[in-house]
């Protein structure tokens, strides 16, 4: 999947319409956008950057998600929209998102069946405020079956990041294995590695609203280990009987209870 790299620069306010400055190393066009309505509105010619069109779910995601705030003349922003992204696939949260770095490549993918004969990671972490303290833990299923666990107290005090540390513990675990599987309720690791850190890399770590992004070391370290790995991202929602996801559930709030650690 080829990826487009833009920038945009807003210049100026009428009404409600911001007009926003697109540009790549080819063309320039200037579209105008309504944060309020969510209006867009084309320039009648729109080649040779008439991809934005055929991209707009990705392009209006983009706009959608700025703050109001950060409308504004002189706000810039680089951005990628990958060219003829099935945007319904992958806001389909029963999809596997796979990432493929194998090979010095770089695709990301949507897919209904994983691949057989892969590791399988389970993993969930918590935060229980009363306690000041969450856990995480890693349930490993090898692909002849075998199971191995571990749960681990930490006094990080945000249960996304847990989430985070609990994945890249397990890749860490699994270090030689280049066919991964992981399987989280949490939609910030499956979305951060797949989606967000693209921009955030464009933009010197800074988010869509040109402010950092949260964790940005976890998530330098989370790519790094990815690097020549094929990773499936499946989603299971949370407290929904799925075995081990209520296990991993279960052992994370019981590592951050234990206070013999």
């Amino acid at each position: 999947m080829n990826m487009l790299i833009y920038e945009m620069e807003i210049t100026e306010k009428h009404l409600d319409f911001y007009t926003i400055i697109i540009s790549n190393n080819i063309a320039v066009v200037n579209i105008k956008y309504n944060p309020l309505t969510k209006d867009l509105i084309y320039p009648e010619d729109m080649n040779p950057l008439n991809e934005l069109k055929e991209n707009e779910a990705q392009l209006k995601a983009i706009l959608k998600n700025k703050s109001i705030d950060t409308f504004y003349p002189g706000f810039k922003l680089r951005f990628a929209l990958r060219d003829k992204k099935d945007v319904i696939a992958y806001n389909d949260i029963s999809k596997i998102v796979v990432l493929d770095k194998r090979e010095n490549s770089h695709k990301i993918y949507t897919t209904d069946k994983s691949l057989d004969n892969i590791h399988q990671i389970y993993t969930d972490g918590c935060y229980l405020e009363k306690l000041g303290r969450g856990g995480y833990s890693l349930i490993i299923k090898s692909p002849e079956g075998e199971y191995s666990t571990q749960s681990i107290q930490t006094d990080k005090k945000n249960s996304s990041l847990i989430e985070l540390i609990a994945a890249i513990k397990a890749v860490e675990l699994l270090k030689d294995i280049e066919r991964l599987r992981i399987i989280t309720d949490s939609q910030y690791v499956r979305k951060g590695l797949t989606e967000w850190i693209i921009n955030w890399k464009l933009n010197d770590w800074n988010t869509i609203n040109g402010t950092k992004a949260k964790n940005i070391e976890y998530w330098k370290k989370f790519d790094k280990l990815t690097d020549g790995k094929y990773i499936e991202f499946q989603w299971v929602k949370a407290h929904s009987g799925h075995f081990e996801n209520t296990l991993c559930d279960l052992m994370a709030k019981e590592a951050a209870k234990d206070v013999t650690i």
